[in-house]
C-alpha cells in the first residue's frame, strides 16, 4: 500500500484552509475557592456562637467580605477560538494543528485541553495558559483509518479573583484523512474511446508507435510515413500504418445508500478504497475522471484531469468540500457522465434503485462495470448451509440477468487485489444504441 503516485508525495495532499474563528459566551459558576472560604467562615461563626467569643468572628469577617463581593466580580465574558480550519492528510500521516484562544470582552484566564475522539490519535506538543498573551495549544494528530474527524477543545476559564470558573467545548477544526490505495494499475474495459490522445492502445490507425500494417501511398499522406525500403522493392510508394493511442473518460459510481447493519455496512470500506484506486490509476494514465455518489445525498463531480482532481474526488466521496454538485433523484445525471465514458461502479447490489441506475447508464451506451463489494451474505449471523447456498444461487442469477443487459459484474473476494479482479472482465466489446 502506498500513497497515490499522482502527487509529489503524501505531504502534497495536505493543505490548510482558512482558519475558522468560533466565538462563545462564558457562563460562570462558583469555583472551589468559594466553597472553601464559605466552609471556613461557617465553621468560625459556629465556634463563635458556641463559645460566645468574638475572636472567631474577626477571623471570619475577611472571608465573608470576599464572598459578598464575589457576584460583583462576575462580568459578561466572550471568548473566541482560532482553530486550524480544515487539515488533510493520508492515513497514518501526522499533521500539526495549532489552536489559540483569547478573550474578546471581560476578563478571564484561559486554558485549553483537547477532547478525545475515537480513532484519532492526539498528542499535545505544546500548551500555554493565557496571561499577557492568548492561550495556545499545539497538537499532533494522526489517524489509522480514512474519514472525517472533528477536532474539539475544552476551554476552561478562571476569573481574575479565582472565585468563578467556566468550561465550554468548542470546535477547533476538521481533519480529513484520505485512504492509501494499492499502487497496482487497473485494466479498463475495451470500448470506443473519444478522439483524444492518451495512453490506451486502440485498433484504429493514426499517430502512434505500434506497428499496424503497410498500405499504398495515398494523396495527403505525410512523407515521413513513407516506408522507403518497401517502396524501393515494389517500385511504388508505400506508407507504414500505426495503431493510435487514445484517452478515456472514466466515471466512478459509488453506492452510498443505506445498508443493513453487518457485512453490508462494512463493505463501505471496500467501496471507498476501490474508488480511490480507480481514480488514482486513471489519472496516472492521463484520463479524465469523474465521480457520482448515489444514495442518501446524491452528488457528482465534473470530469477533469490532474492530481488536484484526485483530492476533489475523494472529498466528494467523503462528502466534504464545496466543489461537488448535489442533485436529486436515483439516476446519474447526464452532465456527470460524458458520452462514451466507462463507468466503474462499487456497490453491494442490494438496492434496487442503484441497479436501475446501472441499467439506465447501459441504455445510454456506456460501458458499465460493477465491482460487488459484498463478501458473503448481508446478514450478521451465519446462515444455514442450505440458505447460504440458496443465497449464492440468487446472486449468480442476478449476475447473469445483469450481464444479459450488458452490465458486467465481478466479485471482490477477500485476499484478492482490485487489479486482479478487474482482469476477470470479459474481453468482448459491446455496442449499444446511444439514447440522446
Amino acid at each position: 500500500m502506498s500513497a497515490p503516485a499522482v502527487t509529489d508525495g503524501p505531504r502534497a495532499a495536505r493543505h490548510r484552509d482558512r482558519s475558522a474563528i468560533v466565538e462563545a459566551r462564558l457562563w460562570w459558576r462558583p469555583a472551589a475557592l468559594v466553597y472553601m472560604l464559605a466552609t471556613c467562615a461557617a465553621v468560625a461563626l459556629v465556634v463563635a456562637v458556641l463559645l460566645g467569643r468574638w475572636q472567631p468572628v474577626v477571623f471570619a469577617a475577611p472571608m465573608m467580605g470576599v464572598l459578598a463581593t464575589a457576584p460583583w466580580q462576575l462580568s459578561r465574558t466572550r471568548i473566541h477560538v482560532d482553530g486550524g480550519g480544515a487539515l488533510r492528510c493520508f492515513e497514518t500521516e501526522e499533521v500539526v494543528l495549532t489552536i489559540a484562544a483569547a478573550v474578546d470582552s471581560g476578563h478571564a484566564l484561559l486554558r485549553l485541553r483537547p477532547e478525545p475522539l475515537t480513532g484519532l490519535g492526539i498528542t499535545v506538543e505544546e500548551a500555554s495558559d493565557s496571561g499577557a498573551a492568548p492561550a495556545g495549544l499545539r497538537l499532533a494528530l494522526t489517524a489509522d483509518r480514512w474519514g472525517r474527524y472533528p477536532c474539539r477543545v475544552r476551554v476552561s476559564a478562571l476569573s481574575p479573583a479565582g472565585l468563578a470558573v467556566s468550561s465550554v467545548v468548542l470546535p477547533a477544526g476538521q481533519l480529513f484523512v484520505y485512504p492509501i490505495t494499492d499502487p497496482q494499475r487497473l485494466r479498463l474495459s475495451r470500448t470506443e474511446l473519444p478522439e483524444r490522445i492518451g495512453v490506451h492502445l486502440t485498433r484504429r490507425t493514426g499517430p502512434g508507435v505500434e506497428y499496424a500494417g503497410i498500405r499504398a501511398y495515398a494523396p495527403g499522406d505525410q512523407l515521413r510515413l513513407v516506408n522507403w525500403p518497401v517502396s524501393a522493392r515494389r517500385g511504388r510508394l508505400y506508407v507504414t500504418e500505426r495503431l493510435t493511442n487514445r484517452a478515456a473518460d472514466v466515471v466512478v459510481l459509488v453506492d452510498t445508500s443505506q445498508q443493513a447493519p453487518g457485512p453490508a455496512t462494512d463493505s463501505l470500506e471496500l467501496s471507498v478504497r476501490g474508488a480511490a484506486q480507480v481514480v488514482q490509476s486513471t489519472l496516472q494514465s492521463g484520463d479524465r475522471t469523474a465521480v457520482v455518489c448515489l444514495g442518501g445525498t446524491p452528488r457528482w463531480l465534473r470530469p477533469d484531469i490532474g492530481r488536484r482532481q484526485f483530492y476533489r474526488i475523494v472529498d466528494t466521496v467523503l462528502e466534504v468540500g464545496d466543489e461537488h454538485i448535489e442533485t436529486t433523484g436515483t439516476l446519474a445525471p447526464h452532465a456527470a457522465v460524458p458520452l462514451g465514458a466507462i463507468v466503474v461502479a462499487f456497490s453491494t447490489l442490494l438496492d434496487t434503485q442503484f441497479a436501475l441506475a446501472l441499467i439506465d447508464l447501459r441504455k445510454r451506451g456506456h460501458m458499465v462495470v460493477v465491482v460487488d463489494v459484498l463478501r458473503g451474505t448481508p446478514f450478521r449471523d451465519s446462515l444455514d448451509s442450505t440458505l447460504a447456498r440458496m443465497w449464492q444461487l440468487e446472486r449468480a442469477s442476478m449476475y447473469r440477468d445483469m450481464g444479459t443487459v450488458g452490465v458486467d459484474i465481478v466479485a471482490w473476494p477477500e485476499g484478492a487485489r482490485l487489479d486482479q479482479v478487474m482482469r476477470l472482465l470479459p474481453e468482448r466489446r459491446r455496442t449499444a444504441r446511444v439514447r440522446r
